[in-house]
């Protein structure tokens, strides 16, 4: 078995990428981004810098990538990165390119300066959750996450009725 490498994303990985990301919707029970919604990510990642984005490549194909981005702790005074996705298809899983991306994306935190490390995982992720538990993460239960749809957004600034 070829190991894999673990390395920072190229725009040349941008249609394998969108296709693993399309993979996580479907695993995630949820509608992958639209047209326009892969355009603007592909944006953001390769040219705009908004994003982060580490792949794993095993051979010359993409089985796995861990996306984020930069939050800030007004109480730490630094930054936080934001693992927004951590994905690996099913046949590479247990295999260690999991923890291979997530360790990634801690160095990067450390490179950073960054005061932590956050992400969401599912509820009924259970693997996922055991992972997380495993590398000695702690799950935030006094915390409530809420979110606000920009349809939702807009009638909160009165340019949409209820």
């Amino acid at each position: 078995m070829l190991k894999p490498v673990i390395r920072r994303g190229r725009k040349g990985d941008s249609v394998e990428f969108l296709k693993l990301l399309g993979k996580l919707a479907e695993f995630e029970r949820l509608e992958p981004p639209s047209e326009e919604g892969m355009k603007r990510i592909t944006m953001d990642i390769f040219e705009d810098r908004k994003l982060g984005l580490f792949v794993a490549v095993v051979g010359k194909k993409l089985v796995g990538y861990a996306l984020y981005f930069y939050s800030y702790s007004s109480f730490l005074a630094k930054p936080t990165l934001y693992l927004e996705d951590i994905f690996v298809l099913r046949e590479h899983r247990r295999k260690g390119i999991g923890l291979a991306l997530f360790r990634a994306c801690a160095a990067e935190a450390i490179r950073q300066g960054c005061g932590r490390i956050e992400w969401a995982v599912l509820r009924w992720n259970k693997k996922a959750i055991r992972f997380y538990e495993k590398i000695g993460a702690a799950r935030l239960d006094e915390w409530a996450h809420y979110r606000l749809t920009v349809k939702e957004a807009e009638r909160v600034c009165g340019l949409r009725k209820a």
